[in-house]
């Protein structure tokens, strides 16, 4: 795809933006966001949604909304979040200052075959998000804008939402535990401690 060629590359944008997280609680859409996470490095405050697709941006918004004190950021694609954009709203409304989404938008359904997305046709996710009521939404589409995309991330008041146009150049598998609960068991002892996670 030539097309392709000047755009990001997601595992790269992917790492860079992890980079900057600290103790961030991060929330992983179904699919290649779970791999590009992983390929970053598994980290036990990674929440890999393996089979929930259209959920990312609720679950992100609940645990937002149960630990204000921490910045939780959620990692999704632009086919999932397209399937739950009412998500956005209720997001607006509730408006946790702590909560920032990250759509890792390549234009295609990468989970089922490569067809095109509506973003692929122009559908504007961050002015969805801006009409919606978010605080800061933006999209980005150069290597040049990742720093301060990072600091948006982190340091904004949420809700905030970049959409990042990535390559739909397709990236091998890196996977992370499979096991749903380990997983949920490890990111409760990670984030509440061993003896008040049991």
């Amino acid at each position: 795809m030539d097309d392709n060629e000047d755009k990001l590359r997601r595992r790269q944008t992917v790492a860079r933006i992890l980079a900057d997280r600290g103790d961030a609680l991060v929330v992983t859409g179904l699919g290649s966001p779970t791999y590009d996470c992983a390929a970053a490095g598994d980290h036990p405050l990674n929440f890999y949604l393996w089979g929930a697709m259209g959920s990312a941006v609720t679950v992100g918004l609940g645990l937002a909304l149960a630990q204000p004190r921490r910045r939780v950021l959620v990692l999704t694609g632009d086919g999932e979040l397209l399937m739950g954009l009412g998500a956005l709203a209720t997001v607006a409304a509730r408006k946790p200052d702590n909560l920032a989404i990250v759509v890792i938008d390549n234009e295609h359904y990468g989970e089922t075959g490569m067809q095109r997305t509506h973003t692929h046709a122009g559908v504007d996710l961050a002015g969805i998000a801006r009409a919606c009521g978010f605080r800061e939404a933006t999209t980005v589409r150069r290597a040049n804008e990742l720093n301060d995309t990072a600091r948006l991330l982190y340091k904004a008041q949420g809700p905030v939402l970049v959409d990042i146009k990535v390559s739909a150049t397709r990236d091998p598998l890196v996977l992370p535990p499979w096991d749903g609960p380990f997983l949920k068991t490890r990111f409760r002892q990670a984030l509440l401690g061993a003896k008040t996670a049991a």
